[in-house]
């Protein structure tokens, strides 16, 4: 028997009372924007590196870089802590990770790397906003998740920003090519985002660990079998850790956030990213975008601003349902324990849910994935 369980034989198996008051869904919208911050800067960074690397090689750096480092902090959690607080990932998990890779962790970042080439940063970064918009169309028509008119009427605002952004520039050859490749790349990682969320309650350092270790060594392999070579040890290095941060990191913050607010509506938060890589690259670069540029950019600001000012309230039933995540015992998770518990949270272990029907305010979380009629 592992010795916390001997030393919790000494406690009593106790519940705390249930807290009524509705949840609070601020850290996972912390959890979204700090998300959207690191991948956002990274984006017109990856441009300054594409002079030097080839856009297959640095996908698959970026994607190694993130790999490694949080592979390596998944290990030294593992052996200082002896186990994790989180739950790993089991067999079933495996296809919606396979698919996670191949469309957000390869074909992805290929399209976006292909169209930085052919495209001014800061138009590239607002761009990237159609993610949350194709993320939102993915999690509606095919994985039912409700989205309000509030949602879809933000979705339109950000739909007519991309529009305008890219329409000044259709070319062939030149910049409309390289837009269509960013909406390409925005299409991968919004199959990507459903393809995770069944499995956002598992512990997100492995989830997005093991997706930059494979799709990196891919992409690399990719790159070495084109005639592509590595590039200096700075630029490698500088790759690996712009990796870590603007893919890694932020993926772990953005599974996270899945958890408490939804595919949908975390991908409207993520959505402020492009906002703020689109600001970045005008101080870098020294552009100066016309009209059209900011136009486009305020019709985004009133997307995002109507996602985030929803409000989803009704009476609602809980299905029977077990699985295993990070919990604490709140209104959803009043539970006894077929093991001793030294009674501290949050704490992760198989539990069930009883069935519950109620009415409070919420987002389509782990536990609020309920049909509307």
């Amino acid at each position: 028997m592992p010795f916390w369980r001997l030393r919790s034989v000494w406690r009593p198996n106790r519940l705390p009372p249930v807290n009524s008051a509705p949840p609070s869904y601020a850290k996972g919208i912390a959890q979204a924007l700090l998300a959207a911050a690191l991948f956002g800067v990274s984006t017109p960074l990856a441009k300054l590196l594409l002079g030097d690397i080839a856009p297959g090689m640095l996908a698959g750096l970026l994607y190694a870089g993130s790999g490694a480092g949080l592979l390596l902090w998944w290990l030294w959690r593992r052996v200082n802590a002896g186990e994790s607080h989180e739950a790993a990932l089991v067999p079933r998990d495996l296809p919606w990770l396979a698919g996670a890779v191949l469309f957000g962790g390869i074909l992805g970042p290929l399209l976006l790397m292909f169209g930085l080439t052919h495209t001014p940063a800061s138009s590239a970064s607002l761009l990237l906003n159609m993610e949350s918009v194709l993320t939102a169309v993915l999690a509606w028509v095919v994985f039912r998740e409700n989205v309000d008119h509030r949602v879809l009427l933000g979705m339109l605002a950000i739909v007519a920003g991309g529009g305008l952004l890219s329409v000044q520039r259709i070319g062939f050859g030149g910049a409309g090519f390289g837009a269509i490749a960013i909406v390409g790349a925005c299409l991968c990682w919004a199959i990507d985002n459903n393809f995770t969320r069944p499995i956002s309650g598992s512990d997100p350092v492995q989830i997005a660990g093991l997706k930059g270790a494979v799709a990196g060594c891919i992409n690399i392999g990719i790159a070495v079998a084109a005639g592509y070579h590595f590039p200096a040890p700075f630029r490698l290095i500088a790759a690996g850790l712009l990796g870590l941060a603007g893919y890694g990191v932020s993926l772990v913050l953005f599974v996270l956030a899945l958890r408490s607010l939804g595919t949908a509506r975390t991908s409207a938060y993520f959505s402020t990213a492009p906002f703020l890589g689109a600001c970045v690259a005008l101080w870098l670069f020294g552009e100066h975008p016309g009209t059209s540029f900011w136009l486009a950019g305020a019709l985004m600001v009133v997307g995002v601003w109507l996602h985030i000012s929803e409000r989803h309230e009704h009476e609602h039933v809980h299905e029977a349902i077990t699985h295993s995540h990070r919990h604490r015992h709140d209104e959803h998770h009043q539970h006894t324990h077929d093991f001793p518990w030294d009674g501290k949270e949050p704490h992760t272990h198989p539990h069930t849910h009883e069935p519950l029907r109620h009415s409070h305010p919420h987002y389509p979380d782990l536990h609020h994935r309920h049909k509307h009629s």
